[in-house]
């Protein structure tokens, strides 16, 4: 949304004014699903904080360096609440499961042939919410090897040694 909020209000009067290539292409690249935006460059952040401190107004800074007043002004807020100016940290999230990590390596150590399924059944057990594609993600991240058991009752090619000798036998190629 901070993308809308600095497109002119103007484009909902058919006119370009005010409206440069820059926000057309990130507009553009949100639209087609593509990814956000990076963050402005910390030295940016300094340059126009520091210059509001200098007696420059939130939106004149903005516009001497070429970027929104909201972000001048959120980008002064941090300044005064944290004393930085540093984006966030974006991407990533720590899965629920992380809280329940104990539990779910003893699980795995105790019995190290459970299925996915299985341990999602342990889980709901002790009321531990969570999916088996959760639990495969968890055990990607720990670095563990969740295999597939072997039931013997898959569609695979089994050899039968006994008749192929026996084939050979009787043609005289042993």
């Amino acid at each position: 949304m901070a993308l809308l909020e600095r497109i002119s209000a103007g484009l909902n009067r058919d006119s370009l004014a005010g409206f440069d290539g820059r926000h057309l292409r990130q507009l553009i690249r949100i639209l087609e699903g593509g990814s956000m935006p990076k963050p402005c460059s910390l030295e940016l952040r300094e340059r126009v904080v520091n210059a509001v401190e200098s007696g420059a107004s939130r939106r004149a800074a903005a516009d001497w360096f070429d970027v929104s007043a909201s972000s001048a002004i959120k980008w002064m807020q941090r300044r005064q609440a944290t004393g930085s100016v540093a984006a966030k940290p974006s991407g990533g999230s720590i899965s629920p499961l992380e809280a329940h990590a104990d539990f779910v390596l003893a699980l795995v150590v105790r019995q190290s042939d459970l299925t996915l399924d299985e341990i999602v059944a342990a889980m709901r057990k002790r009321r531990i919410a969570g999916s088996r594609s959760a639990v495969w993600r968890f055990f990607h991240r720990h670095k563990i090897s969740v295999k597939k058991k072997s039931t013997g009752s898959g569609a695979r090619a089994r050899r039968r040694g006994s008749r192929s000798a026996a084939l050979d036998a009787r043609t005289g190629y042993v």
